[in-house]
């Protein structure tokens, strides 16, 4: 029997209706999930522009509501948090570990599944009468979303606080990732971080947890600045507009650190021209992390590189997210991880237009959807 589940539709033109969708009964590996909570970032923004029909979002927790007939490790009631970077377990990459870029189910990394970036396979979903695809193979801004049994990491919690959970399968994961499983920052050591939104933040909070002793926060808006002084910075540096490529602020970060740069720095502004910012800040030997993921041709000075300077564009934080989940939830019951500071504000689905308006302008570290 199908399921009414009003929903985010991006309809290809440009905008997006709030409208309901029918979802199918699952197939023998699938799980419908009803939503509790998703988490909003510049990339659902970025999916009206894709030129298809799509249910949005991919960041999000909630509650099994049926099952597959081949599902046994999960069953209605279960408390899950979903992930978009679906791992098969079984092609090279999974099995070199990087569950991330798996090479059947990613719905980004060329030479998988076929799938332009951001778009999902399609699956018995259905709008107007016909099939629609899923944001990155979830579509969390729906009250219930069709899925893989894969795309699902079960918590077993109490009380559960489904805002903070829904926020962790995107801009924390990559932001903590980044740190631990890319960077693997060593404590006692100094880190810029260019960008203080939810990855930001997520990026400060992780190497204040992996013991760096500095922590540089760049950005163009002292708001953001001070917020991340609540996540550990030591301290800031506001940039300015005008400093295109941040050489100002280069100049400020070696003059801080004796003339030779901070160990790691991170990127996270997704801006392309400071993609290769964060090689400027850096000492020789140091290791630069674009985080935000730039998807666009850019020109690199290699005298920055000089000399033994690492640089990495890892994706997702290198997520593994039966492993990762479970350490983030476990940091945040902990008080270590700071998910609901970085809550900004919480919204309806018919709040969409006004979430995205602040997010857009840089009132939210991080909005929330909540369903009932």
């Amino acid at each position: 029997m199908s399921i009414r589940s009003r929903s985010a539709v991006a309809t290809g033109a440009g905008n997006f209706v709030i409208e309901e969708v029918f979802l199918s009964d699952p197939r023998s590996d699938e799980v419908i999930v009803k939503m509790k909570a998703a988490g909003l970032c510049h990339t659902d923004y970025d999916s009206l522009s894709w030129g298809k029909p799509i249910v949005m979002g991919h960041e999000g927790a909630g509650i099994i509501e049926r099952v597959g007939s081949a599902v046994v490790n999960l069953k209605p009631g279960d408390q899950v948090i979903l992930n978009w970077a679906t791992p098969c377990l079984q092609c090279f990459q999974c099995q070199e570990g990087n569950q991330h870029i798996c090479e059947r189910h990613s719905p980004v990394v060329a030479g998988g599944n076929g799938h332009t970036p951001g778009h999902a396979h399609l699956t018995s979903t259905r709008w107007n009468g016909n099939p629609i695809e899923r944001s990155f193979n979830l579509g969390t801004l729906s009250e219930y979303t069709l899925v893989k049994e894969s795309a699902v990491v079960k918590v077993n919690e109490e009380n559960l606080n489904f805002s903070a959970a829904s926020i962790i399968s995107c801009g924390v994961m990559t932001g903590f990732g980044s740190v631990v499983n890319a960077a693997r920052l060593i404590a006692g050591s100094s880190a810029v971080v260019l960008g203080c939104g939810g990855v930001g933040l997520s990026v400060i909070n992780a190497c204040q947890l992996a013991g760096a002793a500095r922590i540089v926060a760049v950005d163009i808006n002292p708001n953001k600045l001070e917020m991340a002084k609540q996540f550990g910075a030591t301290e800031s540096i506001l940039a300015h507009k005008k400093d295109i490529g941040l050489n100002q602020v280069a100049l400020q970060i070696k003059e801080r650190f004796g003339g030779r740069g901070a160990d790691y720095a991170f990127e996270c502004t997704a801006i392309p021209a400071l993609g290769a910012a964060p090689l400027a800040m850096i000492r020789n030997a140091g290791t630069a992390i674009q985080v935000s993921g730039i998807e666009e041709e850019i020109t690199i000075d290699m005298r920055l590189f000089e000399w033994d300077k690492i640089y990495m564009n890892p994706l997702y934080g290198k997520c593994r997210p039966q492993i990762d989940f479970p350490k983030i939830m476990a940091l945040y019951r902990k008080g270590d991880l700071k998910l609901d500071k970085m809550i900004t504000q919480q919204y309806t689905l018919d709040d969409l237009p006004q979430a995205f308006e602040d997010m857009l302008s840089g009132r939210n570290a991080k909005g929330v959807i909540v369903f009932a």
